[in-house]
């Protein structure tokens, strides 16, 4: 890819059409296919736009969510391939969408230099024939797909009545039989039934030539995990082709803290076994080819990216140099960038004004998985709304999030009108003391309708929301985004990332690795808060684990920063005092 950053999935539908906006200048980015509601009504918005047909895929039709994905992503396809060969046929003169392409590349790549060359050769044959070579060279971003592993509801359908209809699995299948030449990020943990169902298309697996057309991508927080999911999928012969290590709390939406483990410790260790994972995978992978009659000549490569809290173009230089790292991803910031992604406008000023402590991690998300929620989302005005009016929750209509069975036998969603007056009315059947009611209602009541308000701000900036549709935003940036204040184009965020400009010249920031410890102390804290009357041996071993891991990698930052001190910015300088303001805070923690 011409890009060293990607941009990841940034909720259901703020990334939604991204690439149709960014992929032609080679930029690559991952959307949602959760939604199949979303994606049909995107679908229909643009094709409209483009005066092209539209034919609707209603939801009663055999099999409707798989073929709605596809649908939409042979569209995507279709588009960006137009909008690039129209860029090709563009002649160079400034302000053109081919003469952006190459100026927005990072600086010394090889095709941006020989960009810059041709701009000053003298016209004639040979410019001419250097532009032509220029234009065989663009190519454009990957239309890449975000598949929660474990979101994976089962559905009823006269076609599809087993396994194969269940949620991940029909997303999956819409992805696989597209024309799309790209890659599936799946995250959220492994799902074994979802993993196996990869081998039923052949697109996974590589040609007669070696390659492979749709590409496997994990979202993982710990080595460990990706050795675990990556054998699991090799034993397969499905190769894992890359890694995108997340930081399990310095990151937007769902937050997946490991064990105590550091963002900066963790890399060392993908760096330090990256070949004999490499090797060890191979070992499993061939012979799996084999038994499927597919013989290759050499291990496909692997890549290696990190995404999470990254802020500046430094730090991004930084993790890709010392780590190996073949590429970052650069996501919450582009959330203020309005060419890029959806934010309405309400949203977006807010946004651009918000401060630090606007950020903060919730238990707002009826998947029972912690989230990084920001406080001025006007779908949190919504829900004490409704606590207010005596009707809290949401009415659930979409349904994806439903997998609660402790009141009815088909599962619901918690953040439902249905559960929490079901467990609120049980709540109050105990006669528990009234603070300790007060609490449980509290966190009842905290869950949020994600299936709508990660939605609504898409269907307000297109102007295509529905008469009884909420209107109820919710967007979960990670807290890194509080450092940055402005609304901002492509060029000026693309800039910043590869240190052209620095949008964050005066502002106060700590290191992304400082941020993400600073994050875990605070959720340390909050796990011996919750737990200070009901400790149990187990959890008291987990969380003095939990602790030696933080300490050892605080210990790892500050060998770390003494090694590359020399000749570096004041900026890493000061890292070392806050390294230490860390450790004596989480000394005082005490786990009694």
């Amino acid at each position: 890819m011409p890009h060293t950053f990607h941009i990841p999935v940034l909720g259901l539908g703020y990334s939604i059409d991204t690439p149709l906006k960014i992929a032609r200048y080679g930029i690559s980015s991952v959307l949602s296919i959760v939604d199949d509601e979303l994606i049909e009504r995107m679908r229909e918005y643009h094709s409209r736009q483009m005066e092209l047909e539209f034919s609707p895929i209603l939801k009663s039709a055999s099999d409707s969510r798989a073929k709605r994905i596809t649908a939409y992503l042979n569209f995507l396809a279709d588009a960006i391939s137009n909008q690039v060969a129209q860029l090709k046929r563009q002649a160079f003169e400034a302000g053109s969408d081919i003469c952006r392409y190459f100026e927005l590349l990072p600086e010394g790549s090889s095709l941006k230099n020989g960009y810059e060359l041709m701009m000053d050769y003298p016209e004639g044959p040979q410019k001419e024939i250097f532009q032509r070579v220029l234009r065989n060279e663009i190519k454009p971003g990957a239309i890449d797909v975000n598949i929660m592993a474990k979101v994976d509801k089962m559905n009823i359908d006269a076609e599809f009545t087993s396994d194969e209809n269940s949620d991940a699995l029909a997303a999956l299948r819409g992805f696989a039989l597209s024309k799309l030449s790209s890659s599936v990020i799946l995250s959220a943990g492994m799902n074994p039934r979802l993993y196996s169902y990869l081998t039923q298309f052949e697109d996974f697996f590589p040609d007669k030539n070696g390659h492979i057309n749709k590409k496997i991508v994990l979202k993982v927080s710990d080595f460990r995990s990706a050795l675990i999911q990556a054998k699991f999928l090799a034993k397969k012969g499905l190769w894992v082709a890359e890694f995108r290590v997340e930081s399990g709390l310095n990151c937007g939406g769902h937050a997946f803290a490991t064990e105590g483990y550091l963002l900066g410790p963790i890399l060392e260790e993908f760096k330090t076994k990256r070949n004999d994972m490499h090797a060890e995978l191979f070992a499993l992978y061939e012979p799996a080819l084999n038994q499927r009659n597919v013989n290759i000549n050499a291990a496909p490569s692997q890549r290696i990216s990190v995404q999470g809290g990254i802020g500046t173009a430094e730090e991004n230089q930084f993790l890709i140099h010392h780590y190996g790292l073949d590429a970052t991803g650069w996501g919450s910031p582009f959330l203020l960038v309005p060419e890029v992604t959806n934010v309405d406008n309400e949203t977006l000023d807010i946004l651009a004004h918000s401060k630090e402590d606007d950020y903060y991690l919730s238990h707002s998300s009826p998947l029972g998985i912690q989230f990084n929620n920001f406080k001025n989302s006007t779908i949190d005005a919504q829900r004490l709304g409704r606590i207010d009016k005596n009707r809290p929750g949401s009415a659930c209509t979409k349904k994806y999030l439903c997998n609660n069975t402790e009141f009815t036998e088909q599962p619901i969603c918690t953040a439902s009108r249905e559960y929490q007056h079901l467990k609120i009315k049980q709540l109050k059947s105990q006669v528990l003391p009234a603070n300790e009611f007060q609490q449980q209602f509290d966190a009842v009541t905290e869950k949020i309708c994600l299936c709508e308000g990660l939605c609504a701000s898409t269907y307000l900036k297109y102007n295509i929301l529905k008469p009884k549709e909420s209107k109820a935003v919710a967007i979960c940036p990670g807290p890194n985004l509080a450092y940055f204040s402005g609304i901002y184009a492509l060029d000026d965020m693309v800039g910043h990332i590869y240190g052209r400009l620095n949008l964050l010249e005066k502002i106060e920031r700590p290191h992304i690795f400082v941020k993400e410890l600073g994050l875990y102390i605070d959720y340390f804290q909050g796990e011996l808060r919750q737990l200070c009357n009901h400790f149990t041996d187990k959890k008291k071993k987990q969380l003095l684990h939990f602790k030696l891991q933080l300490s050892e990698g605080i210990s790892y930052y500050k060998q770390l920063f003494n090694e590359i001190a020399d000749g570096a910015d004041a900026h890493l300088h000061s890292v070392q005092t806050q390294l230490n303001i860390s450790k004596n805070r989480l000394d005082q923690l005490q786990i009694d």
